[in-house]
């Protein structure tokens, strides 16, 4: 299937590694012009290269780090300077510690959310506007399939994440009528150094090894393992395609079924 969009201009958030970077990768591949970003400049610097020499899209980075209040403006400047105009943008944050809600550390939730809700919504509100004068645009956010069915130990996660679906439905519904797509894409559990980090996390909380837990995990799953980045990145792809025009307003899960709800 062709999706349309070589030639396009896209940034993806939090990009250098993991299913952001697994986003990022479809997109080049079907020949669209992408901004990566991250804190590690040599990190970025070495994946751009690569993914421009392996093509048919280009891909540049931005350093950049949600977490400085000035970060979405400085972000949206410097992408715009290189691309002209923002076409699609793939939210995307890292993940906050995982734990419990009876422990709060109101510090943490502050600059948490600060940095995979505030930061969020103050970048695609700029892009948007962008996409609005284009009369095309794909805004995907990506999220976990906790805000639909909570994740235990990751009570901030849930929690935060679950604020930008009432968010992104909004917003889809406010600038639908001007060919912008909406949507939310929800990872269940694939194979990223995120996951392994979780699997160590529980192993460590429950005095299992991280081998116990993560044939149990998989053991949970209908499809019977972890999915790939590649798998996840496709289905992104898509959602940010031509062909998916009248798919707004969505969460799209990529899980293997494990989401026990209808």
């Amino acid at each position: 299937m062709d999706l349309g969009i070589s030639g396009k201009r896209a940034l993806v958030l939090a990009s250098s590694q993991g299913l952001g970077l697994g986003i990022a990768t479809k997109l080049c591949e079907e020949g669209a012009n992408v901004i990566i970003s991250g804190r590690v400049e040599e990190k970025l610097a070495a994946v751009a290269k690569e993914l421009t020499e392996a093509g048919p899209g280009t891909a540049d980075y931005v350093v950049a780090d949600l977490s400085d209040v000035d970060a979405a403006a400085k972000l949206y400047a410097a992408a715009r300077e290189k691309l002209g105009r923002i076409d699609i943008l793939v939210n995307n944050t890292g993940g906050p510690p995982p734990g419990t809600v009876d422990k709060p550390d109101a510090d943490l939730w502050r600059a948490q959310i600060d940095t995979m809700l505030i930061r969020i919504i103050e970048i695609t509100n700029l892009c948007v506007a962008d996409m609005k004068e284009a009369g095309w645009g794909r805004v995907l956010t990506v999220a976990s399939s906790g805000v639909v069915q909570p994740i235990p130990n990751l009570a901030m996660s849930n929690t935060i994440r679950s604020s930008l679906v009432g968010w992104s439905k909004s917003l889809s519904t406010e600038i639908a009528s001007s060919g912008i797509t909406v949507n939310m894409l929800l990872p269940g559990r694939i194979l990223t150094a995120r996951l392994g980090q979780l699997d160590k996390a529980n192993a460590e909380r429950t005095g299992r090894t991280v081998e116990e837990v993560s044939t149990s995990e998989q053991a949970t799953i209908p499809a019977g393992r972890y999915g790939t980045v590649e798998e996840f990145g496709s289905v992104g792809a898509f959602l940010c395609s031509k062909p998916a025009s009248y798919v707004t307003g969505g969460l799209i899960r990529c899980d293997g079924g494990s989401v026990r709800g209808v």
